[in-house]
């Protein structure tokens, strides 16, 4: 099976080449092969130039020719994914790539149509922000009783899902809400997603978080919106799929 890691930076100078070494280092275990998608939102700082002399034939980079969201960034990966599974990859250090071969043995052991991360399972909960905290718990709270999902960390980073199944969901959003609009559509085509405790290690503003409380409103307009049915859950020319057991 091959894994397509989606790695979505936007101004990541310091930490890029690092994320994508030791993502490359990562072993996924026997039958498990990997390509690397790295999409670029119009980085300023220096990002795109590192990405430029990048020539590896296990990594494709993608340049977005303006800033259109992390959200886009993650549709544009999935566009040009062309492994099994996809996995998103933050271009910082707060999710470690070291555990992506735990989504790959949980994929071997379940057949799972999708696997999240979960920072609070194991009970290690780390958040520099309180409202960061909260604001998680209301929004898990929210997907949880609307579209009958069983989740404890609805806004993590790291998911992983088949490709058949993600690539015909109808994704319409471009910034963090994809985060949410992801969870919320997989739920209603009728697939249960799985977790896994991660490690996780919260930067501050001051690193250079970009998630504000006005993200996590939109989130919850986001929620709403797919629970109200205002977006079709599945693209126009794709009928719902075969569930594979």
């Amino acid at each position: 099976m091959k894994l397509s890691v989606i790695i979505c930076c936007y101004n990541e100078k310091a930490t890029i080449e690092e994320v994508i070494q030791k993502t490359k280092a990562v072993d996924l275990g026997a039958g498990w092969d990997r390509e690397i998608i790295v999409v670029d939102n119009y980085s300023t700082d220096g990002t795109r130039e590192i990405l430029q002399a990048i020539s590896d034939p296990e990594i494709r980079v993608v340049f977005h020719e303006q800033n259109m969201g992390k959200g886009m960034s993650i549709r544009t990966g999935i566009e040009h994914m062309r492994g099994d599974y996809m996995i998103i990859q933050d271009a910082d250090f707060e999710y470690d790539p070291a555990e992506h071969s735990k989504f790959c043995r949980k994929i071997e052991e379940t057949g799972a149509a999708a696997i999240f991360g979960s920072r609070v399972l194991g009970g290690d909960v780390k958040y520099e922000y309180a409202h960061a905290y909260l604001g998680v718990r209301v929004l898990t709270t929210a997907t949880n009783l609307f579209f009958g999902g069983n989740l404890t960390d609805v806004a993590t980073a790291t998911k992983l899902v088949r490709a058949d199944v993600v690539k015909s969901l109808n994704l319409t959003t471009t910034d963090f809400n994809l985060d949410f609009e992801l969870p919320n559509k997989i739920l209603l085509a009728g697939y249960d997603i799985l977790e896994i405790p991660i490690n996780y290690k919260p930067r501050t503003y001051e690193e250079g978080k970009k998630i504000t409380s006005q993200d996590g409103i939109r989130a919850l307009l986001t929620i709403l919106r797919d629970r109200l049915g205002l977006t079709p859950v599945f693209k126009k020319s794709q009928k719902p799929i075969e569930k594979i057991a």
